[in-house]
């Protein structure tokens, strides 16, 4: 069974800055399309930046120019550099396949909170 594991969560003030962190069982992070995703409270998931095979990356509107996708294929990681951060940012963040793999169940994610 395939896993995802995030990290790199927590509580910052509004204008800080966190870098999230994803690893997946095998080499699920460098064969695949991947995505970051979000949770807010009372919202669907929603996928909020993705980077292809070949490194080609899109974002959500909301986020575009504060939030950077990358991944590390000899480390078969993938982080999120979220920057500006907003209150509306505040979700649990999680990473899957973008496609996503639906028969592949989502990780425990990492809580993000904005606020001051």
């Amino acid at each position: 069974q395939v896993q995802f594991v995030e990290s790199g969560g927590g509580l910052v003030q509004p204008g800080g800055s966190l870098r999230l962190s994803c690893t997946a069982s095998g080499t699920i992070v460098s064969s695949y399309g991947m995505g970051w995703y979000r949770q807010a409270p009372g919202k669907q998931r929603e996928l909020v930046a993705g980077i292809t095979t070949g490194g080609r990356t899109n974002y959500v509107e909301s986020v575009q120019g504060r939030f950077s996708i990358s991944r590390n294929n000899a480390r078969n990681t993938l982080d999120l550099q979220m920057n500006s951060l907003k209150p509306e940012d505040t979700a649990v963040y999680y990473c899957h396949t973008h496609p996503r793999f639906a028969m592949w169940t989502w990780g425990q994610g990492t809580q993000v909170t904005v606020s001051s």
